[in-house]
């Protein structure tokens, strides 16, 4: 009797577990957008939690000032850095844009000119170019004002995920010690050992990272300011910024630089175009094996297949984050999976 009623129960249970997984499933699917800003946003907390130390250890004769205000500090620098690049940068683009609005009808004809002049253009339709590209100037602010809702939701995100990074640097150790409180006493210590090796190898490929968008921000500077290419400080610091996203952030950054270098000569064009097919050599061969291979320790590969998977899972931000959640992935593997010792 009492083995015959155990197994109906030990059904039941088993249904309720598939079917509470399912739903959980499915739930997470449905706020997979809140799941990836949470995580992307404790990720970004993670790598800059080491920079925020650094400046709460600040100490200015005996007192530390910053020890409390580290985090508020840090995000000061940056609205100050994000609010000079666009007062200095946006406007004279603007105003560019609007004179090139203003002035597209008489100046089509010499652009239609010039395309001709490229190879291969002649097997363009020139007057149906022509066409398209007033009828794009003249619906501008059409697509624009459709595009300010999507805009609004973006901005929107964005500052939900500086809060929740302030809130994670700030508060969460908390948040940290409710996490391992789900594992059994026994395995805690092994866990929190392992997410700290993850936390310092991130916060190397943050310095990492962090050096290559230097190198490559001066050093486009004073290629565009050589070439004088419109915008060159603009671009400069673009070009550093984007390089954060591995391959794809370069692909954009030489797309940009080479579009506005097109509309003064196209021997800007090729010494651009020159550079960075340099610039990539000495990056592949030198920067990144010295700088980068002994800071993350992962073969280019991984890096690759990490890109492609967070990119496809989220897109832009997906891989902004692929690099330093292949550095949680391999060390928990290597923990668990790799390495066989006995407990």
């Amino acid at each position: 009797m009492t083995q015959s009623s155990g197994k109906p129960r030990n059904l039941r249970s088993d249904i309720v577990f598939t079917f509470g997984l399912v739903l959980a499933c499915y739930l997470a699917w449905l706020i997979r957008d809140v799941l990836v800003l949470l995580y992307v946003s404790g990720l970004f907390a993670v790598v800059l939690t080491p920079v925020v130390r650094l400046i709460s250890n600040i100490r200015i004769g005996r007192n530390q000032p910053f020890k409390r205000s580290a985090v508020f500090l840090l995000l000061l620098v940056v609205a100050a850095a994000l609010t000079a690049f666009a007062g200095l940068a946006l406007p004279p683009v603007i105003r560019d844009m609007q004179g090139f609005a203003r002035d597209m009808p008489s100046r089509m004809p010499a652009l239609i000119d010039r395309f001709k002049h490229m190879p291969f253009a002649d097997r363009i339709d020139t007057n149906d170019l022509s066409s398209r590209l007033q009828d794009f100037v003249s619906h501008a602010a059409t697509y624009l004002l459709l595009s300010i809702s999507n805009w609004a939701g973006r901005l929107f995100d964005i500052v939900m995920g500086l809060i929740l990074i302030v809130y994670f640097i700030t508060e969460g150790d908390q948040a940290y010690r409710w996490f391992l409180s789900f594992f059994p006493p026994q395995q805690r210590d092994r866990l929190d050992k392992t997410l700290q090796r993850a936390e310092v190898r991130m916060g190397k490929w943050l310095v990492g990272q962090g050096s290559l968008m230097l190198i490559l921000g001066i050093l486009s500077t004073i290629v565009y300011c050589s070439f004088h290419i419109r915008y060159a400080y603009a671009l400069g610091v673009i070009t550093g910024l984007l390089n954060i996203i591995p391959v794809v952030g370069a692909a954009i950054s030489v797309a940009l630089a080479l579009l506005v270098a097109a509309v003064g000569s196209w021997g800007a064009v090729i010494g651009i175009a020159i550079f960075y097919l340099v610039y990539i050599q000495v990056e592949n061969s030198i920067l990144v094996p010295r700088i980068m291979h002994n800071r993350v320790d992962l073969p280019g590969l991984a890096i690759l297949v990490a890109l492609l998977v967070g990119s496809a899972l989220a897109g832009i931000v997906g891989a902004m984050v692929s690099v330093p959640t292949a550095v949680l992935v391999s060390v928990l593997i290597d923990e668990y999976l790799v390495n066989k010792t006995a407990d």
